[in-house]
């Protein structure tokens, strides 16, 4: 079921919202991809007021879709799966949304952006789902699970936005000594995730610094040229940007960018 309520909103206003821009645009880039699911047990008629939400509506090429338990029994990213992930966040509401009843999907593509205002109103639907039935949303892309009030503090909340909220790196080890820091989720922006291999222990923070540098870049719509080089005081010489990967890879559910790091560092 598709709220089509939700989605005619979209434009019917006249009050002032703040401009999520982009002030490095580069066009050329891929799509933006929103993609939050959230859980309880939701009402009509919907009533989604701009000066509130910080919304237009729902916006072109974004769909917000309602699905319960007897169209399908495993609502989504409630599988065994998402269950080892989503349980180290937060557990009892984990718990809590694997029996509700209802689940709001919202998610759809927007063609190269050269503001982030799709991100801004998507943010302010799916807050008004948060006061309005939900007691739990996933980001699928950063893999993370929020109550009301961590979205609202983080998300809904800031402005403006600080965008490392909105995308996550995760580090695990490739060996004794050595880590793998990659991203996820800053395919919000058009933008591909980063892949680092090879990372030295020693070489941690330096290497999460530069993501964060990357994803504020990207963000503000900067693209990374094949080939760039890593020119920083904190990093080892020898460190450039490949574009890799598709948007099927599981890692990042996006394309990415690959920087290796030298062996012997």
């Amino acid at each position: 079921m598709v709220f089509k309520e939700a989605c005619a909103t979209h434009n019917r206003m006249t009050t002032q919202l703040p401009d999520w821009k982009r002030p490095s645009h580069q066009p050329g880039g891929g799509n933006a991809m929103v993609f939050y699911a959230l859980y309880g047990h939701f009402t009509k008629p919907i009533n989604i007021m701009p000066e509130i939400y910080r919304t237009t509506g729902v916006p072109p090429g974004i769909t917000v879709k309602l699905t319960n338990r007897e169209q399908h029994p495993v609502l989504p990213f409630t599988e065994a799966s998402f269950a080892r992930i989503m349980q180290t966040n937060n557990p009892e509401l984990f718990k809590r949304i694997q029996t509700a009843p209802e689940c709001i999907v919202i998610q759809g593509e927007i063609a190269d952006p050269s503001d982030l205002n799709y991100l801004r109103d998507t943010i302010g639907v799916a807050t008004y789902f948060l006061d309005n039935g939900a007691i739990g949303l996933i980001d699928p892309q950063q893999l993370k699970l929020y109550d009301g009030a961590t979205w609202r503090k983080e998300i809904f909340l800031p402005n403006p936005p600080n965008w490392l909220d909105h995308a996550v790196i995760l580090v695990s080890r490739e060996t004794e000594n050595m880590l793998w820091i990659h991203t996820r989720g800053t395919r919000k922006f058009g933008r591909p995730d980063l892949s680092i291999r090879n990372v030295p222990s020693s070489y941690r923070q330096a290497v999460i610094d530069l993501c964060n540098r990357f994803i504020r870049l990207q963000a503000n719509g900067e693209q990374i040229a094949e080939g760039q080089e890593i020119v920083l005081p904190t990093l080892p010489p020898g460190l450039a940007c490949h574009h890799a990967g598709n948007l099927e890879d599981p890692d990042f559910n996006n394309v990415h960018i690959e920087i290796q790091f030298p062996l012997g560092n």
